[in-house]
């Protein structure tokens, strides 16, 4: 054969001669001959040639013309032989012969040309295969301009170039370069040559460059020349006598341009992005309303073979509407199809024939068209054919190749191939996308793997890039079209389709996050659910938005419904809409109710990427199932119902069948929400939560049926989610609860029963683990349980209350760690609540003590003594509140009896938590922390039982003051040492604070009744006296365990402090304005003094310090004390100790450590002690007589403290200084000055007869007496005391004269009642005391005393016989002034007594000086007795006057015994006084008015008597033994020789003035009695020494001379006589003796 080949020429010869003869049968012959050959491969290129030369000929002459065309293709089929200008004159022949006058010829030769030019491509595709593998260096780049620039390709493809080439030139109607003798050519075949070359060899132009170049250059250029008629053309301008002319479209080219660009479109996309940018522009402008029916009908199909091509769509979308500054390609396709859609219902009234069709054919047939599928839209009605399979677009005008004049367009075909288009838009968009997604996940999941570390992929971000783009371009535009078309369907089927494409939106746009998007859509189905015109705030605002947008159809809001539209909707419901305000019905149509079940349907399935606009959906669904008439029942299940009020609502049978299937799917819908992952649960909760808010608020202010549908289903959602209830239980519950808060009943109501169900169901689930395992769980579901209590209704709290007694009936053993929940919930009563709530809440406390206690953990004993005690302090039920404190002791009894093992597990609790709070680095934080577990339980009762003792009411603080300190007593022993401490501090004291605090501010108005008609008794009958006898309980009750529990409690660290913190409150009780508080701190003090020091034991601290409670403590001291004083005082324990013990203080030894705590106990108990003195007695100031004192200590009161003095000295003596002594005399001092108040009086009072001494004054004695006795026996230095206690009784002393003023108060004395006789009740309001029995006692312990100390060298020092002489002066002075006779009596004999012992130890130590102060003062005290200022009272009888001037002798003889006789020893100035007094006294000074009888009586004749003796006595001495005794001797001349003057001179005067009558007997005997005198001294003169008798003594008695001689004229006999005695020895005198000259002097 190869042979054969290489001679083809030759061999072909012969047959082409034949051909030459034209004649038809050589010619066929040849011509069968040569294809033979062909097919045999045996024709070489130039024989090749020549044939087509030969046939070149035969086709010029017409002959064999069908022969040729079969040749040529066989040719040309067979092998490749054929190229360049031969294959070019070939393809031209077939051009030529397709341009005869012969059909058939011309047919054939059309196909024989497509299948040429498909040849030449095919070569080329093979010769690119073979060269495939060989890498060519690619040519050098050259500019493209040169068309015939081919040389770089091979031969096949250089054909194929020039072919392509010249088809481009013969279309665009130039001249070919290659195809040379063409003569004629359509543009309508060129245009399906060039399109069939680029639909089938899409390659060819990819690969190669010069072939893209063509396109682009070429081909791109040709179609938009080409388009241009159709684009300016405008329909209705033809007939317009437009100045130019416009071209008119025509159908076929334009169909074939359309068919072009679609393929340019599909393939060559990536090349020609520019270029098909231009074209899907001018597509989009073909769709226009104004362009013929044809070219929008042809248009409309090209744009649905676009929409089945997702990928193209996103290539566009990538492309354009990505791109800045680029037309938004896709999205003005998306939009001119609703847009058309739209101007097909709007556009029909032009005077266009399918127009008037349509209404009359809508007229003609009548009532069938109602079967045939349809859009109806303001009276446009548009019938709906199908025009293709789903997902394929097969056009029916683009393959009308044959026709020339443009086909008339049946009505409803463009609208139903937009809808179809639409329709397979979002189909092929939403599944592409979604695969994509699909696929995305697994790579995902893929990567989760740890197999592959693999970076995540970039081109994943794009894509989602792309696909939220797509989108955004599409949905304002989608969504317009479908609501429109939704709108306007008749047609369930095409209804389902609208509804199903604008569902897979939506969920597309919730899948890809697009939220506003996905709710338009969601928002769409909504209305197109309800009613038209519904007003749904959720849905209205959403539309508004939608409206802004700029493809809001032509402003138009998409859910107005004409009548027409109506009339093909069927009616299947009538009911009330869901309003504040009642308006009329509303209808529901069968195509409401499919929305609807799209709208379920979408929850059910796609209830995942609903997220926020679960709102819109279940919005819808409430208002729905609100018209239908759908109520909840059981568990939230909705059940049809009947309406409660207005018309009720009328369902036909159509719906009423599917109301049940309705009510079903609704509750799977909720159902299937336990598959729904959880934040899409979240959203739908939080969607159910927001739309019951609206019927929340709804619900306000009328007494219309809510819509319960949201709570309805938050409870069917709990209820089927409860695996995971954890994590929509916080939201679920919170909002439940806040609906539990609502007025309207009903609301409340299913609020609360879904909580509490909720409650329940979770309580009851077996969950995994099990909640016995899952502690958190458990109380996350007790919790709302918990938070009901905040709600103030009644109805809530019972719902509440009972469901707590269920959980405990049902759950009670297993509620472990719900237990603290359960028991807040039982104990969160208040007392505005009622009573009835608070009985069935104290129900279940009832039931948990008497039932669970054993069972739950031990932590939560101290909630139940919480919640027990607050039961006591409700004020809504007596009876239960003292119910309770007996709650609280039976708990202590369990507590008591169970203690070890609470203590185990408390224990094990509190090492647990220890731990923890380390792992967190913060402190373990519970109430009174440092102690044990199981101490604190104690302490935890013990502060409720003190909460309770401090009660309003008086019943409960007496009932818990005796329960709590009987407790203590009985179970005390269980506490360690160091939980004692906090008894005391926390308890105790702070009971005390507390107590005190109420006290002192209790209300002192007067309570009429106890309640009902219980009388109240006067001591109890203002709150200020019951809260005393509560203050008396808690005092006593402190102090009592202060007693018993001494031991211990001496143990802790800080007694010292707590001792002093009680003796502050012991103190402050005492000086409380109430006598029985103030009594009775006093008995507590008592009794706390009264404890013996406890024996020594090993485990006292050792340090004496610790041992006062100097170091800190664990208490703050602040909230400790009392309201009085600071703690630390300069006079410290301490300092006095160690100033006491001479030495800086060392630490003790233990045996000493002891003595000195009690030592400082007793020192601050000695300091309590004076304060509360102090101020009980401290008189009130300020104010005048009439204001009545605040308060004014009673007696008793008083007594009782005077009564601890001789207890509490014999524990401090050894440190009790001179101040301390001095402010305890102030202290008794003011007692004893405080009067009584009259009503009192008769009960304290003696009655005036008796001298008796009141209890307080004896006790004022006796403490004095113990102080004098301790003195006694006390060391040396205590002795410096005597002068102080003399001091103070001496004070008393003077009460006799001068009773004590209470500051300025008005009393009434009662001393004066003996001589006025007062009425006892007399106006006065506060009696004085007697004070002279008192102060008389005084007195005789004074002189005891005296008699004990007078030698004492303090006794001497300070004075103390002078004060008593100068305290003596008083009543001695008053003599019968005083109050009480017997008053100056016992004076005088104590006087006497004192000087008897003091003045020979004055004498003693006269030369000290010590005494020199004192004899003046004796002086003046004899001088104020003696010459007494007070008359007698007039009923003196004589024998009394008698007794008493005996009274007055015994002074003077005291004098002459225990004084002149020593007279060297005493000052001279006092006994000049002595003298002159005797001198006084000798010589009768009497009134000059006197009458005879008194005369006798009141002469003090034997005192007168006793003077002059003693001034005698003292005259004579003969024996002067010291000139000190000389001297004593001249003073008592001189003052004889006086008194004997002034004697003479008066009894001369009054014998001048007598006359004739007698002088008194008395001054007769006196004045002899003189006389004799006066002899006796002259006698003793003449034997007296002359040198020791001075000058100035001979001047006095030379002077008597003259008056002696004037007395010589007396009548009376026995003076005359007496006379001459007294006279005869002055003859012995009557010349002066010599004087000697001694010495030179004379």
């Amino acid at each position: 054969m190869p042979s054969l080949k290489e001679n083809s020429s030759e061999v072909v010869q012969p047959f082409l001669m034949g051909c030459g003869t034209k004649e038809p049968k050589i010619t066929q012959l040849c011509l069968a001959a040569i294809q033979r050959l062909m097919s045999h491969e045996v024709v070489s290129e130039a024989a090749a040639g020549n044939i087509i030369n030969m046939l070149w000929q035969l086709m010029e002459n017409g002959l064999e013309e069908l022969k040729l065309l079969q040749t040529v293709l066989v040719l040309l089929t067979t092998n490749t032989v054929v190229h360049d200008q031969v294959l070019s004159k070939a393809i031209v022949l077939c051009f030529r012969l397709h341009f005869t006058k012969d059909n058939i010829t011309n047919n054939t030769a059309a196909a024989t040309v497509r299948q040429v030019v498909t040849v030449v491509f095919e070569r080329m595709v093979a010769e690119d295969e073979r060269f495939k593998d060989i890498v060519e260096q690619p040519p050098p780049v050259q500019g493209n301009t040169n068309r015939r620039s081919v040389s770089t390709l091979r031969p096949s493809a250089k054909d194929a170039y020039m072919l392509f080439q010249d088809l481009c030139q013969l279309v665009n109607a130039d001249a070919p370069y290659w195809l040379v003798g063409m003569t004629e050519m359509t543009r309508t075949f060129g245009l399906e040559l060039l399109e069939s070359v680029l639909n089938d060899f899409p390659g060819v132009f990819l690969q190669h460059q010069e072939f893209s170049f063509l396109l682009k250059e070429r081909v791109c250029p040709l179609v938009i020349k080409l388009f241009s008629p159709n684009i300016k053309f405008r329909q209705g301008n033809s007939s317009a006598a437009s100045p130019a002319p416009v071209e008119k479209p025509y159908f076929p080219i334009c169909m074939r341009l359309l068919r072009v660009v679609s393929v340019l479109i599909k393939h060559f996309y990536s090349l020609l992005v520019t270029e098909c940018e231009i074209f899907l522009s001018l597509l989009v402008k073909f769709l226009d309303g104004e362009k013929p029916q044809w070219l929008r009908a042809v248009a409309v199909e090209s744009v649905h073979r676009l929409c089945v091509q997702p990928h193209l769509l996103r290539s566009f979308c990538l492309s354009y509407d990505m791109k800045q500054h680029s037309t938004k390609v896709f999205r003005d396709i998306v939009n001119a199809l609703g847009s058309f859609i739209q101007s097909l219902f709007i556009v029909l009234n032009t005077g266009n024939p399918a127009a008037t069709n349509t209404s009359t054919g809508a007229g003609g047939q009548g009532g069938s068209l109602t079967t045939q599928a349809a859009f109806e839209y303001r009276g446009t009605w548009i019938p709906l054919m199908t025009v293709s399979v789903q997902g394929s677009a097969k056009a029916t005008y683009l393959e009308m190749l044959d026709k020339v004049e443009p086909p008339s367009i049946p009505e409803g075909y463009a609208m139903s191939v937009a809808f179809s288009a639409l329709l397979d838009l979002v189909r092929g968009i939403t599944s592409m996308i979604e695969r994509e997604l699909a696929e995305e996940e697994a790579a995902v999941r893929r990567e989760a793997n740890p197999d592959q570390n693999t970076q995540p992929d970039v081109s994943l971000l794009g894509a989602h890039l792309v696909w939220e783009e797509m989108v955004s371009a599409c949905w304002c535009g989608l969504l317009a079209a479908l609501s429109l078309l939704l709108d306007a369907s008749t047609d369930e089927t095409a209804t389902e389709s609208i509804l199903k494409a604008e569902l897979t939106v939506a969920v597309l746009c919730g899948r890809l996050g697009l939220v506003t998007p996905r709710d338009a859509f969601i928002t769409a189905i909504c209305k197109a659910s309800l009613p038209p015109h519904y007003a749904l705030t959720v849905l209205s605002s959403n539309t508004a938005n939608l409206n802004n947008k700029a493809y809001s159809i032509q402003g138009q809001s998409v859910q107005i419904i004409s009548s027409s539209s109506e009339s093909h909707q069927q009616v299947v419901a009538v009911g009330q809409p869901l309003s504040v305000q009642p308006q009329g019905t509303v209808v529901l149509t069968a195509k409401n109710i499919q929305c609807m079940r799209t709208l379920l349907n979408l929850a059910h399935c796609h209830g995942a990427v609903l997220g926020t606009s679960w709102q819109l959906v279940l919005a819808t669904l409430q208002h729905l199932v609100w018209i239908l008439g759908l109520k909840p029942g059981f568990g939230g299940a909705l059940k049809p119902g009947r309406a409660v009020e207005g018309p009720s609502t009328v369902l036909t049978t159509a719906v009423m069948t599917d109301l049940p299937v309705i009510s079903n799917i609704l509750s799977r819908l909720f159902e299937s929400s336990q598959y729904l992952a959880d934040v899409s649960l979240h959203h739908l909760i939080s969607a159910l939560c927001s739309l019951s808010l609206e019927a929340v608020e709804m619900a306000y202010g009328t007494n219309k049926e809510p819509s319960l549908f949201a709570v309805a289903k938050l409870l069917e959602t709990g209820l089927v989610n409860m695996d995971r209830i954890e994590i929509l239980w916080r939201p679920l519950t919170g909002h439940l609860l806040d609906v539990c808060q609502h007025p309207n009943a009903r609301m409340r109501e299913w609020g609360a029963e879904a909580v509490t169900s909720l409650i329940k169901a979770g309580l009851a689930y077996k969950h995994n683990p099990p909640l016995a395992q899952n502690q958190r769980l458990q109380l996350l579901l007790l919790n709302p349980l918990k938070e009901l209590s905040n709600v103030l209704h009644a109805d809530i709290r019972q719902k509440q209350l009972e469901s707590v007694l269920q959980i405990l009936q049902s759950q009670g053993d297993s509620l472990g760690p719900g237990w603290p929940l359960v028991l807040g919930v039982i104990g969160a009563i208040r007392n505005d609540q009622g009573e009835s709530l608070i009985r069935t809440a104290f129900q279940c406390l009832q039931l948990v003590v008497t039932d669970f206690l054993p069972t739950m953990p031990c932590a939560c004993l101290q909630i139940v003594v919480d919640v027990a005690g607050s039961f006591g302090l409700q004020n809504q039920e007596l009876n239960i509140s003292l119910t309770s404190i007996g709650l609280l002791w039976n708990i202590s009894d369990y507590f008591f009896q169970r203690g070890e093992a609470i203590t185990q597990e408390l224990e094990r609790e509190e090492a647990a938590l220890q731990k923890q709070a380390q792992e967190k680095g913060e402190p373990l934080n519970r109430p009174f922390h440092p102690a044990p577990p199981f101490d604190c339980l104690w302490l935890c009762l013990y502060a409720k039982l003190g909460q309770l003792c401090v009660d309003p009411r008086p019943a409960v603080r007496k009932s818990a003051g005796q329960t709590m300190f009987s407790t203590i007593a009985a179970h005390g022993t269980l506490l360690q040492q160091s939980t004692w401490h906090i008894v005391v501090w926390k308890v105790l004291f702070h009971l005390l604070d507390c107590v005190r605090k109420s006290s002192t501010t209790a209300d002192k108005e007067k309570i009429e009744s106890g309640g009902g008609n219980i009388l109240i008794h006067h001591s109890r009958d203002t709150a200020e006296k019951q809260w005393a006898e509560t203050w008396v309980l808690t005092l006593a009750g402190v102090a009592r365990i202060f007693n018993t529990r001494r031991y211990l409690l001496q143990q802790l660290g800080d007694f010292f402090k707590a001792w002093e913190v009680l003796l502050d409150h012991i103190q402050s009780a005492a000086l409380s304005k109430n006598s029985e508080v103030s009594l009775a701190a006093l008995k507590s003090f008592q009794e706390i003094l009264q404890i013996a020091t406890p024996v020594k034991d090993s485990a006292m601290p050792t340090n004496a310090l610790a041992a006062m409670g100097v170091p800190p403590i664990l208490i703050d001291p602040l909230s400790a004390l009392g309201p009085g004083r600071p703690l630390l005082r300069s006079d410290s324990m301490l300092e006095r100790l160690t100033s006491y013990n001479g030495a800086e203080l060392q630490v003790p030894s233990p045996g000493e450590e002891l003595a000195l705590e009690d030592a400082a106990l007793w020192w601050s108990a000695w300091n309590t002690w004076y304060r509360t003195g102090t101020d009980s007695t401290r008189p009130p100031n300020g104010g005048t007589g009439t204001d009545r004192p605040s308060f004014v200590p009673s007696q008793p009161f008083l007594t009782a403290l005077v009564q601890i003095v001789p207890a509490l000295y014999q524990h401090i003596k050894t440190v009790f200084s001179m101040e301390d002594l001095r402010r305890l005399g102030v202290i008794l001092h003011g007692a004893v000055s405080i009067p009584i108040s009259s009503d009192a009086s008769p009960f304290i009072l003696p009655s005036y007869t008796e001298a008796v001494l009141t209890s307080l004054q004896e006790a004022v004695l006796t403490a004095l007496d113990v102080l004098q006795k301790a003195i006694c026996v006390g060391p040396e230095n205590l002795q410096v005391m005597y002068p102080a206690i003399f001091e103070q009784l001496l004070l008393f002393v003077e009460f006799s004269c001068k009773p004590p003023q209470y500051g300025k108060m008005e009393t009434k004395h009662v001393a004066n009642a003996k001589y006025n006789q007062i009425q006892l009740f007399a106006p006065a309001e506060w009696v004085a005391l007697n004070y002279v029995p008192f102060a008389e006692r005084s007195l005789e312990v004074v002189v005891d005393l005296y008699h004990k100390t007078a030698c004492h060298k303090a006794v001497i020092n300070e004075k103390v016989l002078q004060n008593i002489i100068k305290t003596l002066r008083m009543p001695l002075g008053l003599k019968y002034g005083c109050p009480s006779e017997s008053t100056w009596k016992l004076a005088v004999s104590s006087l006497l007594k004192v000087l008897s012992a003091g003045l020979p130890v004055a004498r003693q130590h006269a030369s000290s000086g010590m005494f020199d102060t004192m004899w003046p003062e004796l002086a003046n005290a004899f001088e104020d007795f003696l010459f007494t200022k007070s008359t007698p009272p007039d009923n003196v009888s004589i024998q009394e006057f008698q007794k008493n001037e005996a009274i007055d002798v015994e002074v003077v003889q005291l004098i002459s015994t225990e004084i002149l006789p020593f007279a060297i020893f005493i000052p001279k100035d006092f006994v000049g006084q002595i003298m002159a007094m005797l001198n006084k006294g000798s010589i009768h000074s009497q009134s000059s008015s006197f009458t005879e009888a008194e005369v006798d009586v009141r002469m003090r004749e034997e005192f007168s008597k006793v003077c002059f003796e003693t001034l005698l006595q003292f005259s004579f001495s003969n024996k002067v033994s010291t000139p000190q005794e000389g001297y004593i001797s001249r003073m008592a001349l001189s003052v004889l020789l006086k008194r004997s003057q002034d004697v003479l001179r008066r009894y001369v005067d009054d014998e001048r003035l007598s006359g004739r009558c007698p002088l008194p007997r008395q001054q007769v005997t006196e004045i002899i009695f003189v006389l004799k005198a006066i002899s006796t001294l002259m006698d003793s003169l003449k034997k007296t020494q002359p040198e020791n008798v001075d000058g100035t003594t001979w001047a006095q008695v030379i002077a008597l001379y003259p008056t002696l001689v004037e007395c010589i004229t007396c009548s009376s006999s026995e003076v005359s006589s007496a006379l001459k005695e007294a006279m005869g020895p002055f003859k012995d005198f009557m010349q002066p003796p010599v004087s000697r000259v001694q010495n030179g002097e004379s």
